[in-house]
């Protein structure tokens, strides 16, 4: 039986039985052309089977194209190299504006070391214009203000300010420019004022020609910046500032312009903080004088604080109960709905003195401080409300204390007398006790008059925001159990 192999060349040899001359041959079942054809197929593709399909012959020959996509590693190595050059500006700009702001801070501390060194020079002319070129590189640059005061810069500046001469451009060049380098500098203010600049100052005042009004208005302003370091605050009001302060303060209309009207009255809370300086603001006459201008909005409140400051001490408590017309001015104060701010400064006022003096909760009561008080606790501020109670508990407890004292001690006796007991044994032979006693009664119903009058105004405004906040028709009238319950309220309501 014949048999079938494969040949070194890949083709299909049969091996057929052995003829009579003993040969074997080879079938040919296919032209030459077709051996050929098969022999380079099998050169080209790896030597693969004759029944290989043609769609895996494509396959193969797309992947024996792919070496031409080898060269991208190049391109990669190039593309990378790009970007390092495009990154490589980037790194020199900014090491270019790093080199641009070190020689733009070096210039502008060689500018400031010739400013300095110009205030220290004997030119007039350029010291001028140095202290000009110093108030406005200080105006807005914190650090020009600490390069300077390193370079120097303070000493001549305070220097420039000698009354013997009248060159008053000069004067507040050197003054606005002392200002500016104490703004937001601690370290400054001290310095400045440790180089003479407020004897100097008052020497500017004091001098017998009339100082600028710009002058006057510029050293008001140092008095205030200065005055903000609790270190200065002694030195300032010792040194007579103050009656200058109050004078400027006075003076609206004739020299002092608004702004320094209100840089003094500002400058006087700073020293009235400072309670050494109380009996030099006591000296003048600061207290009458912002108890009657106390209605001017601009300083009520301003001044309003500087009270509240001299209170804390017993001086200034005798010199504001002295005042004229002090307790009906600051009971007026506590009616102004309009200003919180005030009424919370003055119920503390009238909180500290009603606890520390006898003499003062009864000038309170004869000004007719418990209505006032009842309206604040009912309709003033949380702060203003506390502060009203206090005072009305230290003004009840006053009041007990002396119907005691009338009574000999017999407190309990004589305030039931007129409950539980009969007219005749409640009578006296001198008829003291039942005189005292009506005029309590008629007291106590005048309060309470006065109390039912605020509870149902009190009621009535809740009632108004109620209707407002449920968009109710604004003709809405209460119904008459709610009037019942306005007309029948008591004090009880009240948080005292």
């Amino acid at each position: 039986m014949a048999k079938c192999h494969r040949n070194d060349v890949g083709s299909l040899v049969l091996d057929s039985p052995t003829t009579a001359a003993g040969h074997s041959r080879i079938w040919t079942s296919f032209s030459g052309s077709a051996f050929r054809r098969k022999l380079f197929n099998a050169m080209s593709c790896g030597g693969g089977s004759r029944h290989r399909p043609k769609s895996d012959f494509v396959a193969d020959t797309r992947s024996v194209s792919k070496p031409s996509k080898l060269p991208e590693k190049p391109k990669k190595a190039k593309s990378e190299k790009l970007s390092d050059l495009l990154n490589m500006p980037e790194c020199s700009s900014s090491e270019t504006d790093t080199e641009a702001e070190t020689k733009k801070k070096v210039e502008a501390l060689e500018e400031l070391k010739l400013v300095a060194k110009e205030l220290q020079g004997e030119d007039s002319a350029k010291r001028k214009a140095a202290a000009s070129n110093v108030r406005l590189r200080a105006k807005e640059d914190s650090e020009a203000r600490a390069t300077l005061a390193m370079l120097g810069a303070i000493p001549p500046l305070v220097g420039m300010l000698d009354h013997h001469e009248n060159d008053a451009e000069s004067q507040i060049a050197s003054l606005y420019a002392l200002l500016n380098l104490g703004i937001g500098n601690d370290a400054n203010k001290a310095a400045i004022v440790k180089a003479g600049a407020v004897h100097n100052m008052l020497k500017l005042i004091e001098s017998p020609n009339a100082p600028n009004p710009l002058v006057s208005e510029a050293i008001v302003a140092n008095f205030l910046g200065l005055s903000a370091l609790d270190l200065n605050k002694s030195v300032i009001g010792s040194s007579g500032a103050i009656p200058f302060l109050v004078k400027t303060l006075k003076n609206l209309g004739h020299q002092s312009s608004p702004q320094s009207k209100q840089d003094a009255l500002r400058a006087l809370y700073n020293l009235s903080i400072f309670s050494c300086n109380v009996p030099f603001i006591l000296e003048t006459d600061l207290i009458p004088f912002l108890l009657k201008t106390l209605g001017d909005m601009e300083l009520s409140e301003r001044g309003l604080a500087i009270l509240s400051n001299l209170v804390s001490t017993p001086e200034g408590r005798k010199a504001i109960s002295v005042a004229p017309d002090a307790f009906p001015v600051l009971i007026d104060a506590l009616n102004w709905n309009d200003s919180p701010g005030c009424q919370e400064k003055a119920s503390y006022i009238l909180m500290v003195m009603a606890h520390k003096a006898y003499g003062d909760r009864q000038a309170m009561i004869e000004a007719g401080v418990v209505s006032s008080l009842l309206e604040l606790t009912l309709l003033g501020s949380t702060l203003a409300q506390k502060r009203a109670s206090r005072i009305l508990d230290c003004l009840r407890v006053d009041k007990g204390k002396q119907v005691s004292e009338n009574y000999g001690g017999n407190l309990g006796a004589a305030i039931s007398a007129p409950i539980y007991g009969s007219s005749s044994s409640s009578t006296n032979p001198n008829g003291g006790p039942i005189e005292c006693l009506e005029e309590a009664e008629d007291m106590m119903s005048d309060e309470k008059k006065a109390v039912k009058q605020l509870v149902q105004q009190s009621l009535q405004n809740n009632m108004r925001r109620i209707v407002k906040r449920a968009n109710l028709p604004q003709d809405f009238v209460p119904s008459d159990h709610f009037k019942s319950l306005t007309a029948s309220s008591t004090s009880k309501s009240l948080p005292f």
